[in-house]
């Protein structure tokens, strides 16, 4: 067990989990420190999207940082499959974001269009379908499916193998890993950090907090900044059908295993994680107009679970300028942003400082005043 590790983690999710592998592929002695089960995860929530087209609109860096963790999502693959054998079920044929009416159309592809010609925006590729060349490529649709966008970038995984596989490569390279350890107090120590909690105590040279909603409570302990606030996603999942859906979309997809996941809420509710009626209707509704033959699929499972979300809905990185090796790493994106947490932003930390590429994600932009 390591007590005075190099890098101690805060938080073992999807973020937290990426960022000590990558940290301990550079060598360096980390411990994790999780909260276990109990917490308010918000891998629980994801839908295991590596999604591209529709990331950045308000800030264009997000949107190159999402297409990079994308195009590395291989890499990361394949060095998860070398280092613990396991297949995350890595897939990256292009998604769709299907639209239900043309007035739908009308604001995606302007919202399209608006993203990239945001000045400084990557332009990746996408193509605007309307209802028979959607069919062409998915021809389950119904007859409400207005049209989609296709980008070549979009893909999925089975996040619970991506989870799994991540602890498991956390093990292989010697991360100290203690579940039920909640994190009460981070203090400066001879240089250092002691983070302390029920379990006992551990000193640390250098931390990172990606404790999810938890780094709203914890930054301010290290004169960070993360006002971050749940936003509640219901999901719903069906039990496994025949394959028909190759392509990933935004609100709808077959997994690898062969049940059909749906979710596509946002809900402003606190920390309320109560499966409702009125929303699973309406998604359910939404999914067989998109895809008839759901119609008779059973359901096996509906949940809800929070996601992580900053004021404008963008990534939070930053180090502490007051106590100078304590790290902050929250974002709404664990998937689809895992490769770039654990092959550049952990390097990054690693070597002590992150560079000027992503000061636009420190919580300096949540400070400036609203315009009279």
């Amino acid at each position: 067990m390591l007590t005075e590790p190099d890098i101690t983690v805060v938080g073992g999710g999807l973020v937290g989990s990426a960022i000590a592998f990558g940290l301990a592929r550079r060598g360096a002695r980390v411990l994790v420190l999780d909260e276990g089960d109990r917490a308010l995860r918000a891998s629980r929530a994801n839908f295991a999207l590596i999604w591209v087209q529709s990331k950045g609109l308000g800030m264009p860096q997000y949107s190159a940082w999402s297409k990079g963790s994308s195009e590395a999502w291989s890499e990361l693959a394949a060095l998860l499959r070398e280092t613990t054998g396991v297949d995350v079920a890595l897939q990256q044929p292009g998604g769709f974001a299907l639209c239900l009416s043309e007035g739908e159309m009308e604001k995606r592809i302007s919202a399209t269009r608006r993203l990239q010609a945001q000045p400084g925006a990557p332009q990746f590729p996408y193509e605007v379908l309307d209802h028979e060349g959607t069919r062409r490529v998915l021809p389950q649709i119904g007859r409400d499916v207005a049209g989609s966008i296709y980008c070549p970038l979009d893909g999925h995984v089975n996040s619970l193998r991506l989870f799994r596989a991540l602890h498991l490569a956390m093990d292989a390279l010697g991360v100290g890993y203690r579940p039920e350890c909640p994190v009460d107090r981070i203090e400066p120590h001879e240089g250092g950090f002691r983070l302390s909690g029920a379990w006992g105590e551990v000193r640390s040279a250098r931390v990172v907090l990606s404790a999810g909603l938890g780094n709203a409570r914890l930054a301010p302990m290290v004169g960070l900044h993360a006002p971050v606030r749940p936003s509640k996603g219901q999901v719903i999942v069906t039990e496994k059908v025949a394959p028909f859906l190759r392509h990933p979309m935004n609100t709808i997809r077959q997994t690898d295993e062969g049940g059909v996941m749906m979710g596509d809420s946002q809900e402003d509710l606190g920390f309320d994680t109560a499966v409702t009626n009125p929303v699973i209707s309406v998604m359910a509704d939404r999914a067989v107009r998109t895809f008839p033959l759901l119609r008779d699929a059973n359901v096996v499972r509906t949940w809800s679970a929070l996601r992580v979300m900053s004021p404008d809905g963008f990534p939070i990185y930053e180090q502490s300028a007051s106590h100078p090796g304590a790290f902050v790493a929250t974002c709404h994106s664990g998937v689809t942003l895992a490769a770039a947490h654990a092959l550049t932003l952990a390097p990054h930390i690693h070597d002590g400082a992150l560079p000027e590429a992503l000061a636009c994600f420190d919580s300096g932009r949540l400070h400036v005043p609203k315009a009279a």
